[in-house]
């Protein structure tokens, strides 16, 4: 598989097979996405992962936080708001995930509260003094931990839902106080016949995107 094969097979997996990820995997899957830029060679990423029974009981504190209406503490805040362009795209991905699947939005909820059924989840931190240049540094870093589960066959699924709660991670994971939790990545065996998972995201076409000058 190329790049471009990679870049164009890569999906939002909603629902994953229980089937468990062996550990070598992950860390090939890491050694190879650890070649991604940062500025200045910072790599300000720290990693944990969490499968097996660790990912179980990390699922549970969630549901029980969830039961009891314990509000979400990330540590990177949601946007207060979006651009109605963004907004518009948000419309247009629910209708068409609601088209193929009755209750889209209850089903993907309780989609969201499950970690999706993934066998492993990877979370990113960096450390608090950083500032959101290093951002730019996770995001990379993201993409090619996607983009190298996907030549190994491997779904992922990136959601702020899974550092909902970073004191339960810190907790069962050992992440230092010094870190922020910036996001989470599902990570394991598409569940092809899931509902969910039979759609797929279109992307605008490159003229509505980028604007290119200079090759007159």
């Amino acid at each position: 598989m190329n790049v471009k094969e990679a870049l164009y097979t890569r999906r939002a997996c909603r629902a994953f097979k229980s089937d468990q990820v062996d550990r070598d995997t992950i860390i090939d899957i890491l050694n190879n996405a650890q070649q991604a830029p940062s500025w200045a060679n910072t790599q300000p990423w720290e990693i944990f992962v969490a499968g097996g029974d660790a990912l179980k009981r990390i699922n549970q504190a969630y549901l029980d936080n969830t039961k009891n209406h314990v509000p979400t503490s990330l540590d990177i805040p949601r946007p207060t708001s979006w651009p109605e362009a963004a907004n518009e795209r948000m419309k247009e991905l629910m209708s068409g995930v609601s088209v193929l699947v009755d209750n889209a939005d209850k089903l993907f909820g309780e989609l969201n509260l499950k970690f999706f059924y993934a066998p492993t989840v990877i979370f990113l931190c960096m450390d608090k003094s950083l500032t959101p240049w290093s951002m730019f540094d996770l995001g990379a870093l993201s993409q090619s931990i996607m983009l190298a589960a996907t030549e190994r066959g491997l779904a992922t699924m990136p959601a702020v839902e899974l550092v909902h709660y970073p004191e339960v991670l810190r907790s069962q994971l050992d992440i230092s106080d010094n870190l922020s939790v910036v996001f989470g990545i599902a990570i394991g065996y598409a569940d092809e016949q899931h509902p969910m998972n039979k759609f797929k995201a279109t992307r605008r076409p490159i003229s509505e995107v980028a604007v290119i000058k200079g090759f007159e």
